[in-house]
């Protein structure tokens, strides 16, 4: 078993890859049947390897995921040339322990009552898969990359990529 309890041994990369970056894009099916995305500040994933978001109970994005609970997450940051996207099945999750323990100060700003607020809520998301893409983020590399192909005329492999099964 690796990190988060799953057996793909690129699991563990993938759960580094994204522990620090602040925010995930998160795509719902709108009830129109198209897709929505939007902004949500990235909670670290939990030793079963679910990821968490905070949400207000009565948002659009309950509304969908009542209807249709697959999501997908698109984490990036450039600054590392890291980019991850990872599917699963999401719940929502009132248990107020549960909140208590994923809470931090700096939520406050969307819910200004804190944990007592009635409208707070958690989305977790079950990953069922994953890919990511990890390429070294220096300029040199970039061009060593890039005179490579010139010459050879094949394409450069700029890092690591790899799909992941995370269910």
């Amino acid at each position: 078993m690796h990190q988060h309890g799953h057996n793909d041994p690129n699991a563990g990369k993938l759960y580094e890859l994204i522990k620090d970056v602040k925010i995930a894009m998160m795509t719902t099916v709108d009830t129109d049947g198209t897709l929505h995305s939007r902004p949500m500040h990235n909670q670290e994933a939990d030793e079963h390897g679910d990821l968490w978001f905070f949400t207000q109970i009565q948002s659009p994005k309950t509304t969908e995921l009542s209807r249709d609970n697959e999501v997908n997450l698109a984490y990036s940051d450039p600054s590392s040339q890291t980019y991850v996207s990872v599917t699963g099945k999401a719940e929502i999750v009132r248990d107020k322990a549960t909140i208590e323990k994923k809470w931090s100060e700096p939520l406050r700003a969307w819910f200004p009552k804190g944990v007592d607020d009635p409208q707070i809520a958690l989305i977790r998301v079950h990953p069922a898969k994953g890919e990511y893409w990890d390429s070294p983020s220096s300029t040199l590399v970039h061009l060593y990359g890039y005179a490579k192909a010139a010459i050879t005329g094949e394409q450069p492999k700029p890092g690591d990529q790899a799909k992941v099964n995370l269910s």
